[in-house]
């Protein structure tokens, strides 16, 4: 039998490749939160019948990014101050643990990944590759670990809010601090000191924390104002 044979084994599947388009835009805030996904307008943008598009929705609702609403259907999803603040806490807790397990196994080919992370997110000057960079960098340094679970469980606290990272990153003064801190991180890291790697993660995701707090709070105590004018 003569086929040209392609391996679709190694192909992402249609509902694969509208779920990660769909993530990086709510990521990226090119969809708004409350805004309606149609299903039958995304099928029609990848010329595909609403299967994998409503496949697609499912995983992101699973990850709390989209929400099913009476009438509206899926919508992306929004945080309170409230919830924010609790991923945040979550990942304080987390991510310097893995972190620790890390250190002690890190390669010089993982430091040299993560130090090139690191120089790519101080030097970019496009906004909007800045989350995608920070997360790149963190990520270089905590694979070492051998903590898969970690990593997911990291990976889709991220998810949830990194358009409001990114938001704060490109609208505040938080990108110059952010350089400061991946430096130090990096530097323990490299001193195999995992006590005070540990340390300034921790500090640093709640820095952020804290940063990306009150620029919410003015940025919706202005919309508020607004909408009553």
């Amino acid at each position: 039998m003569k086929l040209k044979a392609t391996d679709i084994g190694q192909m992402a599947s249609a509902s694969e490749v509208i779920f990660e388009a769909l993530r990086e835009a709510i990521a990226q805030g090119d969809v708004k939160e409350g805004e309606a996904l149609r299903q039958d307008h995304i099928a029609r943008m990848f010329n595909v019948s609403r299967i994998p598009v409503r496949e697609a929705l499912t995983r992101l609702e699973e990850q709390g990014l989209v929400s099913t609403q009476r009438y509206r259907g899926a919508v992306v999803a929004s945080l309170s101050i409230d919830e924010i603040r609790e991923l945040f806490e979550f990942r304080a807790l987390l991510e310097p643990e893995i972190l620790r397990y890390s250190v002690a196994r890190m390669t010089d080919e993982a430091l040299a990944k993560a130090r090139r992370f690191a120089h790519a997110f101080a030097t970019e000057a496009d906004g909007a590759r800045w989350g995608e960079l920070n997360r790149s960098f963190h990520y270089a340094l905590y694979e070492e670990a051998g903590r898969p679970y970690y990593l997911q469980t990291i990976s889709t606290a991220l998810d949830r809010v990194d358009r409001y990272l990114r938001a704060q990153l490109v609208l505040t003064s938080g990108m110059e601090r952010a350089r400061r801190e991946h430096e130090g991180i990096l530097d323990a890291c490299i001193a195999r000191n995992a006590t005070l790697a540990a340390k300034l993660t921790r500090d640093h995701i709640l820095g952020a924390c804290d940063s990306l707090l009150d620029f919410l709070d003015r940025q919706r105590a202005g919309e508020t104002g607004n909408a009553a004018r």
